[in-house]
């Protein structure tokens, strides 16, 4: 069988490459620029691989009853003073698009509706992220689908029947699935990473990966060791921030040891046969009486 690999961007994402690392800004920017290039900042300096976002066309993907309940926020009284708030326009997008090429960093987006896939298209994305609260869209998977790019889909509220209706959709050569949970922050419990070996074994032609909402840092090396290529995991400058993503979101310092413990997993896994080490002979040597087990010495094969 060849090896799952497929191109996002540059870059090779599948068995035998460095995990694929998103860290996902959303809408933890809080409708401001200048939150949102810190924070790529901080996915540059953590060394991870793109930056992703999250576009919606408003009056689209919400009704009017929904944008016109009640909500204090920071931008008004509505829910849709909400939305609106957090939405950025071609302006921003304009500036998100220079700053990621002037610091050396993809980025794409989780388009929720198809104008929003149109409105991506104008800046040719490496590839497009269906998010876990549109992956019953059918609509919507065949529009992305239809542009013929790389697609990553996240699983979370979906369970195997409805995750094979998502695959056959979208098709399942060089697909990027990834295991996910839904809940913000996710409880240990709920992770369920078993599911990771499962589908690698359950979708032989795709790429799996992991989009993780839990507190810290370790399950999302657990997923990577399961055999999660690509770790996709939200960002924040601080978790204690306004924002209903801030608490399920890593800070700077968590996504940098998180990037650098991904980056050393080859090692730590190493050869898949157990052999004796060159550094293991003295030792050996030193400390056992005997080795009238084996046909041969230590060190004289």
């Amino acid at each position: 069988m060849r090896m799952r690999i497929v191109k996002i961007g540059p870059k090779l994402v599948g068995e035998g490459q460095p995990v694929f690392v998103i860290a996902e800004i959303g809408i933890n920017h809080n409708g401001d620029i200048d939150i949102t290039k810190q924070l790529i900042d901080a996915a540059v300096e953590a060394g991870c691989d793109a930056v992703k976002f999250q576009k919606r066309t408003i009056e689209v993907v919400y009704t009017s009853e929904e944008l016109a309940r009640p909500r204090e926020n920071p931008f008004g009284v509505t829910n849709g003073d909400l939305k609106r708030g957090l939405e950025f326009g071609k302006d921003e997008y304009d500036e998100i698009h220079c700053y990621c090429e002037e610091k050396g960093i993809m980025w794409f987006a989780s388009p929720w509706d198809e104008q929003s896939v149109d409105f991506l298209e104008q800046y040719n994305p490496p590839c497009y992220k269906i998010a876990s609260a549109t992956n019953t869209d059918r609509e919507l998977l065949e529009y992305v689908k239809s542009k013929g790019r790389q697609v990553i889909v996240s699983t979370g509220m979906s369970d195997d029947k409805m995750i094979e209706k998502i695959v056959d959709t979208l098709g399942e050569d060089g697909l990027v699935i990834l295991h996910c949970t839904s809940t913000y922050p996710s409880k240990d419990s709920e992770l369920h990473l078993n599911n990771i070996p499962r589908l690698i074994n359950e979708f032989p032609r795709a790429i799996i990966g992991y989009s993780g909402h839990e507190v810290g840092a370790y399950a999302s090396l657990v997923a990577a060791t399961l055999g999660a290529r690509v770790v996709e995991r939200h960002i924040t400058l601080d978790r204690a921030m306004w924002g209903s993503d801030q608490a399920a979101s890593l800070e700077v310092g968590g996504l940098v040891k998180l990037t650098k413990e991904l980056r050393s997993l080859p090692t730590y896994l190493g050869n898949h046969t157990k052999e004796i080490l060159e550094t293991e002979i003295p030792i050996a040597k030193k400390l056992r009486r005997k080795e009238t087990l084996l046909p041969y010495y230590v060190g004289g094969r």
